[in-house]
């Protein structure tokens, strides 16, 4: 019996070892968060793109919105992490602190939600990436797997469904209006702004020209 759980632990390890290397070449074929948004949705919305056909725009609308430390970091933002934390013990509504590369780990191999088991298996993913992907693979894969919409997946997915052109045709603008969708694409609709999106939008116009792209 013994035997059989440390077979099947290497067996595991070896597996996940193997994906985390193929996931460096390979956009993954299918997410957890993909499989229940089509469940939900009862459709799959995507389409995978290279990173150099993204268009820049959307690139730095994205950092600009949701890690704007992202080239600078080891996956880990200490100080966004702490002022989330000092946030929640307030008793306000909750504020993630995840980076990127964080977002990263949890969107391609494991699952949404709160749980310690899940944010431990997430730091881990997360260092491994940040060493063996790069900084460019993991916002190509971020961009390309990110929930968007509801059943839509990723930037080019995004950017036909909301403004009928591929991604990297996007303007400045249109960029920053996917962006603000983040981090609750099933809530908010940049075809139907409200007072806090447009309020959001020209926040991060404003901070996507402090966004060198490496």
């Amino acid at each position: 019996m013994l035997k059989k759980m440390k077979r099947l632990i290497y067996t595991m390890i070896l597996a996940n070892i193997l994906f985390i290397v193929w996931g460096k070449f390979f956009n993954p074929p299918i997410t957890i968060t993909q499989i229940g948004g089509l469940i939900e949705f009862g459709k799959l919305n995507r389409d995978y793109i290279p990173y150099d056909e993204m268009g820049n725009n959307v690139k730095r609308a994205v950092i600009a919105s949701e890690d704007q430390s992202f080239f600078d970091h080891n996956g880990f933002d200490y100080k966004a992490i702490e002022k989330a934390m000092k946030h929640n013990e307030k008793g306000k509504k909750l504020r993630g602190g995840s980076t990127i590369s964080q977002q990263t780990a949890k969107n391609v191999f494991l699952w949404q939600g709160r749980s310690w088991v899940r944010k431990g298996l997430e730091a881990v993913y997360t260092f491994i990436i940040e060493l063996a992907w790069g900084k460019d693979v993991i916002l190509e894969r971020y961009l390309n797997s990110i929930e968007m919409g509801r059943g839509v997946f990723g930037v080019e997915a995004a950017s036909k469904y909301y403004f009928n052109k591929s991604a990297k045709d996007l303007t400045k603008s249109e960029a920053a209006w996917i962006a603000t969708i983040l981090p609750n694409p099933q809530k908010y609709d940049p075809k139907n702004p409200s007072a806090y999106l447009n309020k959001k939008h020209n926040w991060i116009m404003r901070q996507m020209n402090n966004i060198t792209l490496k």
